[in-house]
């Protein structure tokens, strides 16, 4: 279950679990997670819990939200990032371990799920098309944000399957491949553009540089 640990100076001094829809985090006595400081808002900012993952929101606050040292307006959290608002750092915290097969297994029908690995020995014949791997074999790849309050983050794609874009509006999936990734529509009534193309629930593979639209915000698919 996703938690907020929240610290000032080094001392931990609250530990909420985030077990509601919306989590609303400020100065008044009637927030969620209150933080008695004046640099904080009275309505500061807002975590909106879908499924497992945890959309950060800015409530137009007087001195900002920050994740990892940048100013956001609504983000994606990312297990291990550091939320700070004024002197207060608020680390969040989402390891579930097999959450990323447990979302292979809810998506739509028409989703394909990532193929059995084979066998040790197996004979597998080289792809040209293939991403570079690790020195363990493994795939790697990244998103990057172009556009929007979190243009130039990078998210590396390092789960089964990596669900982008806002809820209820556009959802895409991203899933790791053997020999590279796919991405496929998930939910919402906008599709996601790939190379100015719509995706659908067929996965599409992706190369190095293409562009995908999601929810108005652009982003790169990055190889190694």
């Amino acid at each position: 279950m996703p938690k907020m640990i929240v610290s000032i100076d080094g001392v931990v001094i609250k530990e909420v679990q985030l077990t509601k829809d919306r989590t609303t985090l400020g100065r008044r006595p009637y927030n969620d997670i209150v933080i008695d400081n004046l640099a904080v808002s009275g309505e500061h900012a807002v975590l909106q819990l879908t499924g497992n993952e945890v959309y950060l929101e800015d409530l137009n606050s007087t001195n900002g939200t920050y994740i990892n040292g940048k100013a956001v307006k609504k983000q994606l959290l990312q297990n291990n990032d550091t939320v700070e608002i004024g002197k207060y750092k608020i680390k969040y915290i989402n390891e579930v371990p097999g959450a990323t097969f447990e979302k292979t297994m809810i998506m739509k029908a028409g989703m394909v799920p990532p193929p059995v690995a084979k066998p040790a020995g197996a004979a597998t014949a080289p792809s040209a098309a293939a991403a570079p791997a690790d020195a363990a074999g493994e795939v790697k790849g990244a998103i990057k944000v172009m556009s929007g309050a979190a243009a130039g983050r990078e998210v590396p794609l390092v789960k089964v399957v990596t669900t982008i874009g806002k809820p209820g509006v556009a959802v895409a999936a991203i899933t790791k491949r053997p020999h590279g990734f796919v991405v496929a529509h998930v939910e919402g009534g906008n599709k996601p553009m790939l190379n100015g193309t719509a995706v659908g629930q067929e996965p599409v593979t992706l190369k190095n540089g293409d562009m995908l639209e999601l929810a108005g915000t652009q982003m790169q698919f990055v190889q190694g």
